[in-house]
């Protein structure tokens, strides 16, 4: 397996700048995640990991070797795509056979990489099949088997999921975590799904435009987002954002005044807030207390209600384009058109400044 380091790394595609200054240092064995919106450039650094895009410019190193003009054959990385790329008229044991065959590897050796590999993915039962005659999920399983089998570096995963349908998804998730944990691999993985992000990753890279807007554990990312991107796309459903204005600093925290009215304490270190500055306050649904209660309280009229039976969603009408959405017990009573009080306990703020970034929170 390996530890990669990226220092400075730029990809650009003639005067398109994708990839800006990327610095990371991926260790060995971990799982990481790049997540991001579409176009942030994850599905791009990770083809430069590949080696299936040049560098423009900077350094990519796999245990201290410089890798940037080492061929994708060289590099010791497999790869699963979004779409499976199995060949039709092979059966599962060929398909998965195919690279080791062209790599001169012995029979009696591909034998074994292939039934080890579908041992581990518990396809041995397919292996006569065709892969007309799997179920997408199965394909999945082959096209990571065919990866399992080249014993890799590193594995390298493109949105691998996003072609199969929610409940199956979940279980691939399963399926791929698990795998993580039995081969000790170092692991790359593309999605736009942050809930993917949260569910594998050892740390997860959150793109924008190119840009790491921060890299950590997930639980860093969700509770000490570093600006207002990473707070709004952590976390489902997205944390509030709410236009506010500092109006007192204290040792408690920065109290801020909502657009009607209400004020609110944020825990966060001062770090140089003055009464009368702009900020966002963010809230995450998951925080607020449907009918009041805690350190301070918001009123709204209830738009819409969404029973999920295990929680509910309800959405108030507040100033503002967006409605403030509170995560509830799947039993809530709230109905459309009620004015509904939320309470706001203080640990519930996050406070972020005009440029986006997040104030520190207190210890």
């Amino acid at each position: 397996m390996a530890a990669i380091t990226m220092r400075r790394v730029h990809k650009a595609f003639g005067q398109a700048e994708v990839i800006k200054g990327v610095d990371l240092a991926i260790q060995d064995k971990e799982f990481v995640v790049f997540v991001g919106p579409s176009g942030c450039g994850k599905s791009t650094l990770l083809r430069l990991v590949a080696g299936l895009e040049d560098i423009s410019s900077g350094e990519m190193r796999f245990d201290g070797e410089l890798v940037n003009e080492l061929p994708p054959a060289e590099r010791g990385i497999a790869m699963v795509f979004q779409s499976y790329a199995l060949y039709p008229h092979m059966s599962v044991y060929d398909n998965m056979a195919f690279g080791l065959k062209l790599a001169k590897i012995g029979k009696e050796g591909v034998d074994e990489r292939v039934r080890r590999a579908a041992r581990i993915l518990q396809i041995e039962h397919l292996l006569e099949r065709k892969p007309k005659q799997l179920s997408g999920g199965q394909r999945q399983r082959v096209a990571i088997g065919r990866a399992i089998v080249r014993d890799p570096r590193v594995f390298l995963f493109d949105e691998p999921l996003s072609n199969l349908d929610a409940a199956l998804r979940v279980q691939m998730r399963i399926e791929i975590a698990k795998l993580h944990h039995d081969l000790a691999a170092t692991m790359i993985y593309v999605t736009h799904d942050q809930v993917e992000a949260m569910t594998l990753a050892d740390r997860i890279v959150v793109l924008n435009a190119g840009v790491v807007e921060q890299f950590g554990s997930p639980l860093e990312l969700y509770h000490h987002p570093q600006n207002l991107f990473v707070a709004g796309f952590i976390g489902s459903p997205r944390m509030n954002f709410l236009d506010g204005e500092v109006t007192s600093v204290s040792a408690n925290g920065i109290t801020v005044n909502v657009a009607d009215g209400a004020a609110l304490t944020a825990p966060v270190v001062q770090n140089g807030a003055t009464p009368g500055q702009k900020v966002t306050l963010g809230l995450r649904p998951e925080h607020l207390i449907e009918g009041g209660g805690g350190a301070g309280e918001l009123k709204g009229r209830v738009i819409a209600v969404e029973h999920l039976g295990g929680e509910t969603y309800i959405y108030l009408e507040r100033e503002g384009p967006e409605p403030l959405v509170v995560k509830a017990d799947g039993n809530s009573q709230t109905r459309v058109d009620e004015v509904l009080p939320v309470g706001v306990p203080a640990s519930a703020c996050y406070l972020f400044d005009e440029e986006g970034q997040a104030f520190p929170r207190a210890a």
